[in-house]
């Protein structure tokens, strides 16, 4: 998938490799930055990873990115949770990139992975100082649940998305 910012330059949506852990995690740093005070510092950081949590989400999901030439400026992850639902985890655009496409292509790659592997419908949790992803979400078709569970000491809210309609 590609699409292009700032005056044509092309950004493309590709599966990521190991290579890209480095990149993944200053994305995911650099995105949620501006949260931290509103996060419980364990939340905190199972939201941003360290190599070792990012090296086991990709192993058990699919993680995309988005890149200009060889930077890569958004990431995102989705996996197979099993009776037709997938999740979505770790949508982190960096924040200079924000509102140009990246988080929509990010989306729509994810989503069209979870189709293509057999789900029907698909869940993410959020967090109350996201407001502006809840945004997001709700104009891409996601609805809250009304599920709501602990997240290291803060509300974690569940959307979903029910994918034959995409």
């Amino acid at each position: 998938m590609a699409g292009s910012v700032d005056a044509g330059r092309p950004f493309t949506v590709r599966r990521a490799t190991r290579e890209d852990a480095d990149a993944i995690l200053g994305c995911l740093a650099a995105a949620f930055a501006p949260y931290r005070d509103g996060y419980t510092p364990a939340a905190f950081e199972d939201t941003v990873l360290e190599p070792e949590t990012l090296e086991r989400r990709l192993a058990a999901m699919t993680v995309f990115v988005a890149a200009i030439e060889s930077d890569v400026v958004g990431t995102i992850a989705a996996g197979v949770v099993g009776g037709g639902e997938g999740h979505i985890r770790g949508m982190a655009v960096l924040p200079g990139w924000q509102g140009r496409g990246m988080a929509d292509a990010l989306l729509a790659a994810a989503e069209a992975d979870l189709r293509a592997r057999g789900c029907d419908r698909v869940t993410l949790d959020t967090t109350r100082p996201l407001a502006r992803a809840m945004r997001f979400y709700e104009a891409h078709g996601y609805r809250a649940s009304g599920r709501v569970s602990d997240f290291f000491g803060m509300e974690l809210l569940e959307y979903v998305k029910p994918l034959s309609q995409s």
